[in-house]
This record gives C-alpha cells, sequence and structure tokens, in this order.
C-alpha cells in the first residue's frame, strides 16, 4: 500500500506491507515523485501509531477519576444537549474552540472540522496558529493581501540559502513543505552554492552549513533591518519586475539601524551583516528562509514581515531560486473561503485584556483569562465551554498550570482526540476518531507550502471497523447536533444531508476539477489519481505574480503602516543594548513532533531528550557538569532538567525542547510516561507576546539556572 505520511510537514511517500490487519513495515516510497524513498523516523512510526493500545477507538465519559466507555450515539446526544444548552442560556460566545497542529495535515479536519470551528459563530475561536507561523500569515495579508499567501524557497534552484531561526533538517521544513531537505541542501552545496545559517544554537542545519553565525535570541528585525539598511547604502536594491509601494518608507525605516549599530544588540559583526548582504543581494539565484525563531518573539511581526521584504529589495521574490508561490492542485484560497476562513487583523478585540483577533481567532494568551474572568453583558460573554480538536495546549501553550486549572472550571469540555493526553484527562467527554492509517488523505494544505508542485491521494489503508468515527463524521454530527448557523437559512436541512453523504474527498475531487490543474481533457481529478497511487509531479515553481496577488492594486506593499508604527516599539526597546544573563530558547528534534509522538517506544528510545542544552562558560560559572540536575526559573515557575553541556549552544542562551512534561496525574500514555520530561511552558510566561500580531513570545525568555 502506498500513501503520504501526514504527521509532518515533509509529506514523504511511503510503502507499507501488511498483513491481515497488521502492519508489518514501514518504508520510503521510492517511486513517489516528491519524496524519492526519503523517509524519517516518524514515518516508521505509523505502525506504532495505529496498533498502540493506548489509543481510543469509542467515546468516553469522565466518571469521577475514571473513565467509561459511551455508544456513539449516546455521546453525541449527550455532548450536543450541553453545548447547545449553554449556548443558548449564555450566548454564544460562551463555547470556545482550540484546534491543534494536526489540523493541517488532517483532510477531515481541514473540511468539515473548518464547518465545525468556525461557523459556531463564537469569537473565542484559538488554534497553534498564535504559538507558530501567525507573523508569516500576516505579512502575507498585509503584503500580498492574502493570509495563505504565503510563499516558499525554491530550495531546489537555488544557489545561496540563508536560514534564520529554523532547523529544517530536524523539522524536516515547515512553511517549506521539501521532504529530504537534509538532501536538497546537499545539492545546493554540491553545484558550487552556499548554505549559511543564523541561530543562538549551531543546530543540525547549522552543522552541515557552509557558516554559522550566532545571533541573540528575539533580536532577528534588528538584524534584518540593518542588512535593509546596507542594500540602500550600497545600491544594492533590485525591485525586479513587480510592482511595489512603500520603497522609500523602508529605506527611511532603516536609515538609522546601521550594522555598527545592530551588531551588539545581535551578537553579529558589522563586517558579517554586510557580507551577508552583499551575498544575497548579488547572487542571482539566492534565498533567505526565516521560520519558527523568527515568529514566535518579542518583535515576531517585525521580523516576519522584513524576511519577504529582504527578498523583495533583492529581486528574489517570485523568482526561481528565491522566494516563490506555488501552484498547487487544490488552490487553497477558493477553498479556505468556502470553509469558513477570512482573513482580517485587528478588527475586534479579546473581551478582557484587548488583544487583536487574526482571521478570526484570538491569540492563545488569552483563552485561560477569558475563561476565568466573569461576563458583564452580552457582548461580554465568559467563555463556558471548550472543544478543544488535535490539540494538547496544556503542554504545547505558555502558561500551561494555568490552562489546567481554568479548564477545570469549565462548565463542559469536550476533546477529539485519540488519547486521554495532558489536556484530554480534563474533558468531559473524548471523541476518538479512526487512526491516520483509517481514513483518507490529501494534502489540501501543505501543497500549498511545497518546494515543487505536485499532487497526491492516499486511500485508506485499512478499512475501519463499525464501531468507529473519522473525524470528518464526528464534526459533522456535533454540527448538526449543536445546530447549523442561521444564515445558512431555511435550506440548512438540506445542506446538512447533502454533506453528511458527500465527506471530504467530494470536496477534495470538485477542488482538484476547478483548480489551475484541472481545467480540460485530461484535467487533475481524484479519478485521475487513485490510478496514480505514488503521486503526480506537477512540476517547478513558476512566477505568479502579480496576477496571483491578492491587493486591489495588485502590487506588492512592501511598508504596511502596521509594522511602521511597530518599529517605534523596537526602537525603544533597544534604545541601548539590552541583554540578560541568561535567555531560554527551544529546539526540534527529527524523532519529535510537538508533544503527541512520546507513545513510540522507537521514537522516544536512546539518551533523554528533554534536557538543559548550555554552553560550557555559562555552566561551569554555575558550577554544573553533564549529567547534573538543573533548575530553570522564571517568575512563573521553575522545572527541573538533565544538564548537557555544549559548545553549540551561544554564550548567554540556553535551550529546552518543547512537548515534553508527561508526567501529570491522570494521562493514559504508558511510553510517554516512562520518559516524561519537563514542560518549558510551565515557566514561560504568557504576558510576553509580539504586541503588534499577539504571537506568544516563547523564545528569548530569561531564564534562572542553577544546581537543583
Amino acid at each position: 500500500m502506498y500513501r503520504s505520511c501526514p504527521l509532518c510537514e515533509a509529506t514523504c511517500g511511503v510503502a507499507i506491507e501488511i498483513e491481515g490487519d497488521r502492519v508489518l513495515s514501514v518504508r520510503g516510497d521510492e517511486a513517489d515523485p516528491f519524496s524519492k524513498g526519503y523517509i524519517c523516523p516518524k514515518g516508521t512510526a505509523l505502525a506504532d501509531l495505529h496498533h498502540d493500545p493506548d489509543r481510543l477507538t469509542r467515546p468516553v465519559m469522565r466518571d469521577g477519576d475514571g473513565w467509561k466507555e459511551l455508544a456513539w450515539d449516546d455521546a453525541f446526544e449527550l455532548v450536543g444537549r450541553r453545548l447547545k444548552g449553554i449556548r443558548d442560556t449564555y450566548g454564544k460566545d460562551s463555547i470556545a474552540v482550540y484546534q491543534g497542529n494536526p489540523s493541517a495535515h488532517n483532510l477531515g479536519l481541514l473540511t468539515y472540522g473548518q464547518l465545525l470551528m468556525r461557523t459556531l459563530g463564537t469569537k473565542n475561536a484559538y488554534s497553534a496558529t498564535s504559538l507558530d507561523q501567525l507573523p508569516h500569515m500576516l505579512a502575507a495579508l498585509q503584503m500580498f493581501g492574502n493570509q495563505l499567501l504565503m510563499p516558499v524557497p525554491d530550495i531546489d534552484r537555488s544557489d545561496l540559502f540563508i536560514c534564520l531561526g529554523a532547523n529544517p533538517l530536524a523539522s524536516n521544513g515547515s512553511i517549506m513543505t521539501a521532504p529530504d531537505v537534509k538532501g536538497r541542501l546537499k545539492a545546493i552545496r554540491d553545484r558550487g552554492g552556499k548554505v549559511i545559517v543564523l541561530d543562538p544554537r549551531r543546530t543540525e542545519t547549522a552543522e552541515k552549513a557552509d557558516q554559522h553565525l550566532f545571533i541573540r535570541p528575539a533580536t532577528d528585525a534588528v538584524l534584518l533591518l540593518a542588512m535593509i539598511h546596507v542594500l540602500f547604502a550600497e545600491n544594492l536594491v533590485k525591485l525586479g519586475r513587480i510592482g511595489m509601494t512603500g520603497v522609500e518608507e523602508l529605506r527611511t525605516a532603516s536609515a538609522s539601524w546601521s550594522p555598527e549599530r545592530a551588531a551588539p544588540i545581535t551578537g553579529v559583526s558589522a563586517d558579517d551583516t554586510r557580507a551577508l548582504t552583499r551575498a544575497l543581494a548579488t547572487t542571482p539565484r539566492a534565498v533567505l528562509y526565516g521560520r519558527i525563531g523568527v515568529c514566535v518573539q518579542e518583535f515576531g511581526g517585525l521580523a516576519a514581515w522584513l524576511c519577504y521584504a529582504i527578498n523583495a529589495l533583492t529581486g528574489h521574490l517570485d523568482e526561481p531560486g528565491g522566494l516563490m508561490f506555488t501552484t498547487p492542485a487544490v488552490d487553497p484560497l477558493p477553498l479556505a473561503a468556502m470553509l469558513g476562513f477570512d482573513g482580517g487583523f485587528a478588527r475586534w478585540k479579546s473581551r478582557v485584556s484587548g488583544k487583536p483577533e487574526f482571521g478570526g481567532e484570538f491569540p492563545m494568551t488569552a483563552l485561560a483569562e477569558e475563561i476565568e474572568t466573569p461576563g458583564n453583558g452580552e457582548d461580554k460573554v465568559q467563555i463556558r465551554a471548550l472543544i478543544t480538536s488535535a490539540g494538547n495546549p496544556v503542554l504545547s501553550a505558555p502558561g500551561g498550570p494555568r490552562l489546567e486549572k481554568a479548564f477545570g472550571t469549565l462548565d463542559f469540555m469536550v476533546s477529539i482526540d485519540p488519547y486521554i493526553n495532558e489536556t484530554t484527562r480534563l474533558a468531559n467527554v473524548i471523541l476518538p476518531p479512526t487512526s491516520v492509517l483509517e481514513r483518507s488523505h490529501y494534502d489540501a494544505a501543505l501543497n500549498a507550502f511545497a518546494v515543487r508542485n505536485v499532487a497526491k491521494f492516499s486511500p485508506p489503508t485499512f478499512e475501519r471497523s463499525a464501531e468507529t468515527r473519522h473525524d470528518w463524521e464526528i464534526c459533522m454530527e456535533l454540527w448538526t447536533r449543536i445546530g447549523l448557523p442561521a444564515k445558512l437559512g431555511p435550506g440548512s436541512r438540506l445542506v446538512r444531508g447533502l454533506l453528511g453523504k458527500l465527506g471530504p474527498e467530494a470536496i477534495v475531487d470538485l477542488a482538484l476539477r476547478t483548480g489551475p490543474h484541472g481545467f480540460g481533457r485530461g484535467g487533475m481529478s481524484l479519478a485521475k489519481l487513485r490510478k496514480t497511487p505514488h503521486g503526480v509531479d506537477l512540476g517547478p515553481l513558476e512566477a505568479r505574480l502579480p496576477k496571483r496577488l491578492a491587493t486591489p492594486d495588485k502590487k506588492v506593499h512592501l511598508a504596511s503602516p502596521i509594522y511602521l508604527a511597530d518599529l517605534q516599539r523596537l526602537q525603544d526597546r533597544y534604545e541601548t543594548a539590552v541583554h540578560h544573563d541568561l535567555v531560554m530558547i527551544g529546539r526540534r528534534h527529527l524523532r519529535s513532533n510537538n508533544s503527541w509522538m512520546h507513545n513510540s517506544e522507537r521514537l522516544v528510545k536512546g539518551p533523554p531528550r528533554c534536557t538543559l542544552l548550555i554552553h560550557p562558560d555559562d555552566a561551569a560559572s554555575r558550577n554544573l557538569t553533564d549529567g547534573d540536575v538543573a533548575k530553570v526559573s522564571t517568575r512563573k515557575g521553575a522545572i527541573e532538567v538533565p544538564v548537557e553541556i555544549s559548545d553549540s549552544m551561544m554564550r548567554g542562551v540556553v535551550s529546552v525542547p518543547h512537548g515534553w512534561g508527561h508526567g501529570l496525574k491522570g494521562v493514559k500514555l504508558r511510553v510517554a510516561q516512562t520518559v516524561p520530561g519537563a514542560s518549558a511552558n510551565d515557566i514561560i510566561d504568557p504576558d510576553r507576546i509580539d504586541a503588534l500580531s499577539g504571537t506568544s513570545a516563547l523564545t528569548g525568555q530569561p531564564v534562572e539556572v542553577r544546581r537543583a
């Protein structure tokens, strides 16, 4: 059986050997035109996830300190009655929804999940977006006119790849769907090109690069402004063929940020900043790629914007080898609009602390306070119920203990999830979907950010049993029982019946047929993909501007007023260079995927991975040696983790990985609990956010470290 692996953004093709209802082996599919046989360790764990004895297959209801199984109809009746009753009594905003990162990897949640989550009418919508890529989406909205128009590196044709705040060898790419990133980066060097990495840690990617430059956490915007300063000062700006506005505003904004001013702030020397800028500007096929470290910081909004702006100013936007837009078989823009996604920013503010919405969602740091704070009127409604789907915010969001406490006060909570994890153990009812291998798959989201245009449909590897439900069926049933939105009018019953029969595959087929590769004889369709189980290669990225732009004037807006205004905050912050004794960053591992891949023995075996990485000098000054247990503290609390001394860390920076902390009472993850680790989010201050976008500042958190 052939399919795509849906466990991370790489979308690698896998060949699965089965016997009856058992997986015998999982290996890379050498005939897949995109991944060409590459597979990472997570792909081999597909079998572990499917056969995991801890995975739920029937609904369960909390019963005192334990759980009891429910029939599906009884579970749906209970959840629908309770949620509808709360909404009818307190108002539509009394129900909150949270969607986790795996939603982007799941066809059912991308389609029917959005019909449930985005049409309930509540303003209290939350997701992992504000813990991840929100600044990139905001920049896409402001500069290109749509939040989904995030360009990706044309890595296969680039001769200079500058990587800022990213570790694609561990993440398999991110907003850069690129299986075998290691091989693709090696190919750049083999053809005479260069790879340069800027990061507070000498990461796995930096180890394979031509050059690594340490940069202090959360100073990316300063470095990028200094690079723009050099572009204008040395007449290196090359706008190319695309119409742009705001060029002079960028010249003015960068005028005071010379490399000499930036150097004591960033830790990158003025000479290195100039050399980096000149290389980017004078290499015909070059790209600057910034990712998670760019986003989740105090100035993430500015940094993400400036990454796109520099590529535009150097003539590398929408050009081969640069930063380009995809032509996916399923165009995400009309599909997203049909499913309830919208593009907007700061159209309303959260009730308690006035945080801005983005795309109809509030930042995650607003969720706890919206549950804790009583309401005071029809438009000031307190959250009393919560729906979570494919997420574990108690571990993955800052201020986990506060969220845990807040969830315990809810009138009702329901989770769509296959596990009793750190978050779902607090739910009243858990509705488990079928396993990855029991459902069909199409990468409707991730193909929109792939470094090559491809299409592939994966049928179920196994038939699901009669006692299980697909996630889209769960969402459809809840959507029906809670009540369809009034705006659907008198035809709502017809809509409900039609959608219930169609399923997500019909939506994909329609999107394929009406997409950019679907018109004409022999065009793309689901039937065609079923006949090509290894997938279809649709060619390299191609120039798409200005036609693809969603701005009214079909120009790239380089200097949106929201960014120009926020520059004053950066100016005030670094009026003088400010440094803390120690700051903390996160890190990724190839065998981890946030908080939900630690119940596979093959993925967690080996030396402990939840460790404190610290530079030898910082360790010596605190009398720490390898293997000691360190106490890492902030004003929000403390965690204890083993010490791992390494000169891969920049002085003054320590690293604790994200997604651990499985030792909480009530968790039913037997393997994960043998290697619990500690949750860095327990001590990250949720009040530290990017004031512009509302994104959590997960990196650059000041900490104290001492022997436990």
